[in-house]
C-alpha cells in the first residue's frame, strides 16, 4: 500500500502536500461559512456562485494550462502557485478582520484563486508521476489521494472549531503559513532523482491534448462521467453547510461534517492504493455507489444518522476520482500528459461553474434534502453512461485477468502436444508474467516473455 515512500522524493512531497493540503481544507471551510452566514443571510445560491467563479479559470484556461504544465519546470511552476495563493489568503483574512470584505469582493478573490488553482492542479497532478517509476505511478497517485483526504479529516474540523473561537479571518492567515510546508518540500526535492521529462515536437501544440483524447473512447466516457460527477454530485460544500443549519448547528457543526465525509474518503484511497492497476469498472462501479449513498442520506433524520451514511459519500467518490486520474495518467504518453491532466482537471473542476449554482438554487428553493437527490440523480446518470458504454464496447464479457508485477510469479511452459504434457511438465522452466503497460487497464493483461 505505501510502496511509494520508498523514494526520498515522495516521501518529502507527501509530508508537503499534507500540511498544505490541511490549510487550503481550512480556507475552504472558512470560504463557505463566511459567504453562508456573514456575507448572506443563508443563502446557498450566493454559495454556489462563489464555488462557480472559483472553479471557472480551469475550464476556460485549459488548452494554456496543460501546455504551460508540459513545456515549464513543473517544480518552479508549483512553488510560485503556492506563494500566490499565500498572498491571496493574507489578503482575504486581513480585508475579513479589519470588517471591509464584502460578498462582491469575495466572488473576485475566488475567481483570482480559480486563476491559480488552474496551472496548479495540473502541474500538482502531473508532478506525482514525474517523482516515482513508472510501476509506482498509480500506487502514488492513490497515495495523493489519501494525502489529500487525511487533511480533508483535519482541516474542516479545525477550521469550524477556529471559527468559532477566534473567527474565520484568523483561519485564512493561518493557511497562508501553511503554504510554506509545500514551498520547503519542493525545495528539498533531489532535482536529480526525477524522471526525465519527455519532450516531442510533434506534440508541441495547445491542440494535442484534445486531439489524443480524441482517439482513445475510454478517455472520453472518464470525462463525460466526471463532469457529471464534478457538476452535480461534488458540491459537498453546499450540503454539509445547509444539512448543518437544517439540524440547527454551527459552523463547528458544518466542519465536522466536512471532516466525516472525509474518513470515508481517505478508506477509498488507501483501497485504491492497493490495486495494482486503476480500472474502468472501478469507476462505474463507484458512481453506482454514490448515487445509492447519496439518496438514502437525504432520508435521514437526524444529525449523527446522517453524518454516519455520509462516510459513503467520502468512500464511493475518493474510489471513482483516485482511480479515474491514475487511469488517465498511467495510460498517456508522457509527452502528452500533462496537457491531458488539464483536461480532465478542467472538466473535474469546470463542472462545478455548470452544477453549483443549480445546487444551490435547488437547496435554497426545496431544501438541501432536495439538492442531495440531485447529486444522487448526478451519480446515476454517470454510472448508467459508463456502464452503456462497457457495454457496447463488450468490455463486460471479456474474462477478465489481472497478474501483479512480481517476478516471484511463474508458470510452467508446456510443448504442446498431449503426449509430452506428462513427461516434461516436471522439467520446464518458470517464466515470470508481467502486464503489457500499454494493456488497456480493463483487459487482460497481455503475458511477455
Amino acid at each position: 500500500m505505501f510502496r511509494s515512500f520508498a523514494s526520498f522524493n515522495y516521501r518529502v512531497w507527501f509530508l508537503g502536500a499534507l500540511v498544505s493540503n490541511i490549510g487550503s481544507w481550512m480556507q475552504s471551510t472558512a470560504q463557505s461559512w463566511v459567504v453562508l452566514t456573514y456575507l448572506t443571510h443563508n443563502d446557498a445560491g450566493a454559495m454556489g456562485l462563489t464555488m462557480a467563479l472559483q472553479f471557472a479559470p480551469p475550464l476556460l484556461l485549459v488548452g494554456v494550462t496543460g501546455w504551460v504544465v508540459d513545456r515549464f519546470d513543473r517544480r518552479k511552476l508549483l512553488i510560485l502557485t503556492q506563494v500566490l495563493m499565500g498572498i491571496v489568503s493574507v489578503v482575504i483574512g486581513t480585508l475579513l478582520l479589519t470588517g471591509v470584505m464584502t460578498l462582491g469582493l469575495m466572488y473576485v478573490f475566488a475567481f483570482l484563486t480559480g486563476l491559480i488553482v488552474a496551472f496548479d492542479n495540473p502541474a500538482r497532478q502531473t508532478f506525482v508521476t514525474d517523482i516515482v517509476d513508472r510501476e509506482l505511478a498509480s500506487n502514488a497517485v492513490a497515495l495523493n489521494a489519501a494525502s489529500f483526504n487525511s487533511a480533508r479529516m483535519i482541516g474542516p474540523a479545525a477550521a469550524g472549531v477556529l471559527i468559532v473561537v477566534i473567527g474565520s479571518g484568523w483561519v485564512f492567515l493561518m493557511n497562508a503559513i501553511t503554504f510554506a510546508g509545500m514551498i520547503i518540500a519542493l525545495s528539498l526535492v533531489r532535482v536529480h532523482e526525477l524522471q526525465p521529462r519527455a519532450v516531442s515536437s510533434g506534440r508541441s501544440r495547445l491542440s494535442e491534448g484534445f486531439r489524443y483524447v480524441r482517439t482513445r473512447p475510454d478517455l472520453i466516457v472518464i470525462f463525460v462521467m466526471v463532469f457529471l460527477m464534478g457538476a452535480l454530485a461534488m458540491n459537498f460544500p453546499i450540503y454539509a453547510s445547509t444539512m448543518a443549519l437544517e439540524f440547527g448547528r454551527e459552523a463547528d457543526g458544518f466542519g465536522l461534517l466536512s471532516s466525516i465525509i472525509a474518513i470515508g474518503s481517505l478508506a477509498g484511497a488507501l483501497m485504491a492504493a492497493r490495486r495494482d492497476r486503476a480500472r474502468l469498472r472501478v469507476v462505474v462501479a463507484a458512481a453506482g455507489a454514490f448515487a445509492v449513498v447519496a439518496f438514502l442520506s437525504s432520508l435521514m433524520p437526524t444529525y449523527t444518522l446522517y453524518a454516519i451514511v455520509i462516510v459513503g459519500i467520502g468512500f464511493a467518490t475518493v474510489t471513482l476520482l483516485t482511480t479515474a486520474n491514475g487511469y488517465v495518467q498511467t495510460s498517456t504518453p508522457p509527452d502528452v500528459r500533462g496537457r491531458v491532466m488539464a483536461i480532465y482537471m478542467a472538466i473535474l473542476m469546470g463542472g462545478t461553474p455548470v452544477g453549483a449554482p443549480i445546487v444551490g438554487w435547488v437547496a435554497a428553493e426545496w431544501g438541501p434534502r432536495a439538492a442531495i437527490n440531485v447529486g444522487a440523480v448526478g451519480g446515476l446518470v454517470a454510472c448508467l453512461i459508463g456502464l452503456t458504454w462497457m457495454l457496447a464496447s463488450g468490455r463486460v464479457h471479456r474474462r477478465k485477468l489481472s497478474f501483479s508485477i512480481d517476478e516471484t510469479v511463474s508458470i510452467p511452459v508446456v510443448k504442446p502436444g498431449p503426449e509430452q504434457f506428462s513427461d516434461e511438465i516436471a522439467n520446464t522452466t518458470p517464466i515470470p508474467i508481467v502486464p503489457d503497460p500499454e494493456q488497456d487497464a480493463d483487459g487482460p493483461a497481455a503475458p511477455r516473455r
